[in-house]
């Protein structure tokens, strides 16, 4: 008896830690393969478990513990590093310093090293 109470502690402690564990897609504005190593970089932080951007349809795809970080922080480091986010725009002082095939507002820069 006492094991599988033991069992059914240990499956529920499983069951919660799952649920804290969360899987998103969004847009993040960027051009280049310059882009996605520093929005990629960005992320590299305690709670995220997967980053990954694709140049071409500009969907951000993470995997994060909720319980270390949130979406809105996330949104927030990748603005931080000169990239608007669908919920977060990047402070225009840290945009302009980007590289030249990394700017994405109002440029037409198709570039995809």
């Amino acid at each position: 008896m006492k094991i599988l109470i033991a069992i059914l502690v240990s499956f529920m402690c499983w069951l919660t830690n799952l649920q804290t564990i969360v899987k998103t897609q969004f847009k993040v504005f960027g051009n280049c393969t310059e882009c996605k190593e520093r929005i990629e970089q960005a992320c590299d932080v305690k709670g995220i478990q997967v980053a990954n951007w694709n140049i071409d349809t500009k969907q951000m795809l993470v995997k994060f513990d909720s319980d270390k970080i949130s979406l809105d922080s996330i949104h927030a480091l990748i603005a931080a590093v000169g990239h608007d986010t669908d919920k977060k725009k990047a402070p225009d002082s840290v945009y302009v310093q980007l590289p030249d095939c990394c700017l994405y507002r109002d440029h037409d820069n198709t570039h995809h090293d």
